[in-house]
């Protein structure tokens, strides 16, 4: 379904996270992922001002920022993965354990996902977006095209962008300086989007002939070849310091909004113009703008989540 007509805007946006003693230092944090996904847990004020505290003190991470019922469901993860009988229990852990607290956090801030999500919107991108945007940047002075993609995890976004346009765009990235920035909050997943190895769970939307093209098969695993990790930069970044949003022409924030605060999306999507180029762009964000931002967006495609800057 075509989305919009011949648009002009050049800058884009796309948003379119053993027992009660210590646990094992290479516990998986997500090895009991499902076990409260949909069973609340019981956690009294005390103990959830307790952990945001521990949180905001030793890892600099505000639950204050998020959704009550989401970072519950994931602190819930942790307590039935130790194994704790209450929220106090688990405080009481939480406290003494270096460990946990670790553990804790990549439950908080790990957002898991694939090559090409959301395959139609990848296509869009493809075939509408990325055409548009490699024109207007030729007929600009410097001939820059920046992409960013927001809260990138483990980095299956930022190398999608990469690959189509190795694969689709190859002569117009001799005349251009093309740079991919993905950022997120946690070190450690970063490094593993730097490592581009992937398990067949990532790889389900990619095309055999793009994985024997741009990955090496190791047993299980897949690796992503130099050439395409070489085209992502990977950066350490709070998505609530707006101060430190950078210049972009297309920007990619499907999967990070949803897990905020209504005050705090709101904070973001009124930070996101003046971090593009000139001239019109558009955004595309896991929902509808809200009221008091809706004035600085026109929707292109309501159907993939696309929407252009007034």
């Amino acid at each position: 379904m075509h989305c919009a007509g011949n648009w002009t805007g050049i800058d884009i946006a796309f948003s379119l996270f053993n027992g009660t003693g210590l646990v094992k230092p290479d516990a998986n944090p997500n090895e009991d992922i499902n076990l409260a996904e949909d069973t609340p847990l019981d956690i009294s004020p005390e103990s959830f001002g307790t952990i945001g505290k521990v949180l905001k003190s030793l890892k600099g991470f505000n639950l204050d920022c998020y959704k009550d019922k989401c970072i519950k469901r994931r602190i819930g993860i942790r307590v039935r993965a130790t194994h704790c009988k209450t929220a106090e229990d688990y405080c009481e852990l939480l406290l003494g354990s270096e460990v946990e607290l670790e553990l804790l956090y990549k439950v908080l801030t790990i957002h898991v996902s694939q090559f090409f999500r959301n395959p139609l919107t990848f296509r869009k991108v493809k075939e509408e977006i990325i055409p548009q945007l490699i024109q207007q940047c030729k007929n600009r002075e410097q001939r820059e095209l920046r992409l960013w993609s927001v809260g990138c995890a483990s980095g299956e976004e930022p190398y999608s962008l990469a690959i189509i346009l190795k694969e689709h765009f190859q002569e117009d990235l001799q005349d251009l300086n093309v740079s991919i920035l993905a950022t997120d909050v946690d070190a450690d997943t970063l490094q593993a989007a730097r490592a581009g190895v992937y398990g067949e769970d990532r790889m389900a939307e990619v095309p055999d002939p793009v994985k024997t093209r741009y990955f090496t098969q190791v047993g299980s695993k897949y690796h992503l070849l130099p050439e395409i990790k070489e085209m992502v930069t990977f950066r350490q970044s709070d998505l609530f310091d707006t101060s430190s949003y950078p210049v972009s022409d297309l920007i990619l924030c499907r999967n990070v909004l949803i897990y905020f605060e209504r005050s705090q999306q709101q904070k973001i999507m009124q930070a996101l113009p003046p971090c593009w180029n000139k001239g019109d762009f558009s955004c595309s964000v896991s929902r509808r703008p809200f009221s008091a931002s809706r004035e600085l967006f026109n929707t292109v495609c309501p159907i993939e989540r696309i929407y252009r800057a007034v």
